[in-house]
C-alpha cells in the first residue's frame, strides 16, 4: 500500500505524517525514540484495507521540525498527539506505539479514554525507561552515538553493530529514513543531540497511572529477548487491567517489529480482527 505525505502545525512546529488507505477504522501509529513514520509500512500492508493509517513523525524526527530539547518529554509529545487528532478530526481510533510511542499512546489514552477504541503497545511498561538493563543501554547509546558519519558504509556499520537482529529490510529502512547526506557527511535526520540531552536529563514519566487506567482492548507485545520490558512488569500490568492481553515474540529484542516483522504483524492482525468483531469497541 502506498502512502501520501502531509504536514500540520503543532505549537509552532511543522510536523510530518504519512497516510495510507481509506478504510473505515482510523489507526494512529507512533514510532520509538529514534524512529520514523515509515517504520510501520509492513504492518500497514499486513492489516490491509479495513483501516486508514496515520503515522506521525514525532517532533525532532523524520521530516518533522526539531524543537527545544526540553520539549522532548511526555507532556509535549501527548499535546502534539492531541493536536494531530484534532487536525485529522478523529472521533474514535486505534493507537499503536513502540517504546516512546507506546508511552505517549497510553498517556494519551489515560487523558482521553473515550477516544481510543483499542491499543497496541510494543515493548514498554512502567519503569522501563527508568531502571534495568534496557534503560541503561539506551542511556549509554545516547551518550555514545556520533552526530555524523564519514560515509554510508560507516553509518550502516553503526546500525548493524547496534541492532544485530535487524532484518535486511529493516536495516535498509533505517539507512533510508534515519540519515541524510550533507556537506560530505552522513547525518541523522532526527535531532540526535537534542534527543540525547533530553533522554539523559529529563525524568521519565511514571506510567503506572496510565497502565492502570487502560479500559479499551489492548495488546501488549513483548520481545522474548527484550532488555527493556521485564516479564515481572508484564505480569503486574496484566493483573492491573482486564483489558490488557499480552503476547511474547520469541527471538526478538526491544525492537520487535524490526527483528520479527512477520510474527509481530500476525499478532497485531489477529488482535485487530478481534477488535473489529467486538461491537463494544465502536461504542
Amino acid at each position: 500500500m502506498s502512502s501520501s505525505s502531509h504536514f500540520f502545525t503543532s505549537d509552532g512546529l511543522n510536523l510530518h505524517y504519512l497516510k495510507w488507505g481509506h478504510g473505515k477504522v482510523p489507526v494512529v501509529l507512533l514510532h520509538g525514540l529514534r524512529g520514523f513514520a515509515q517504520t510501520w509500512q509492513d504492518l500497514v500492508d499486513a492489516l490491509g484495507d479495513d483501516f486508514t493509517f496515520y503515522a506521525l513523525d514525532q517532533r525532532g524526527r523524520g521530516d518533522s521540525d526539531w524543537g527545544p530539547s526540553e520539549d522532548y518529554n511526555a507532556s509535549v509529545y501527548v499535546q502534539d498527539l492531541t493536536n494531530f487528532v484534532a487536525h485529522l478530526a478523529l472521533d474514535r481510533f486505534v493507537l499503536i506505539g513502540h517504546s516512546l510511542g507506546g508511552q505517549n499512546a497510553v498517556e494519551y489514552a489515560r487523558q482521553n479514554p473515550d477516544r481510543v477504541m483499542a491499543m497496541v503497545i510494543e515493548d514498554i511498561g512502567p519503569g522501563s525507561s527508568k531502571q534495568g538493563a534496557g534503560a541503561e543501554r539506551i542511556r549509554r547509546e545516547m551518550r555514545n552515538t556520533p552526530l555524523s558519519f564519514s560515509s554510508w558504509q560507516e553509518a550502516e556499520r553503526f546500525w548493524t553493530k547496534s541492532r544485530p537482529n535487524l532484518t535486511e529490510q529493516a536495516l535498509q529502512a533505517r539507512l533510508n529514513h534515519s540519515f541524510r547526506e550533507m556537506d560530505g557527511e552522513v547525518r541523522w535526520k532526527h535531532d540526535q543531540e537534542g534527543i540525547a540531552h533530553a533522554r539523559l536529563t529529563i525524568e521519565p514519566i511514571d506510567l503506572w497511572p496510565a497502565f492502570r487506567a487502560i479500559c479499551c482492548p489492548t495488546l501488549l507485545v513483548k520481545g522474548g529477548n527484550s532488555d527493556f520490558l521485564s516479564a515481572e512488569t508484564v505480569a503486574e500490568i496484566q493483573s492491573s487491567s482486564d483489558a490488557v492481553k499480552t503476547v511474547l515474540i520469541e527471538d526478538a529484542s526491544h525492537y520487535v517489529h524490526d527483528d520479527q516483522p512477520e510474527k509481530f504483524n500476525d499478532s497485531v492482525v489477529r488482535f485487530m480482527k478481534m477488535v473489529l468483531t467486538d461491537k463494544r469497541s465502536f461504542k
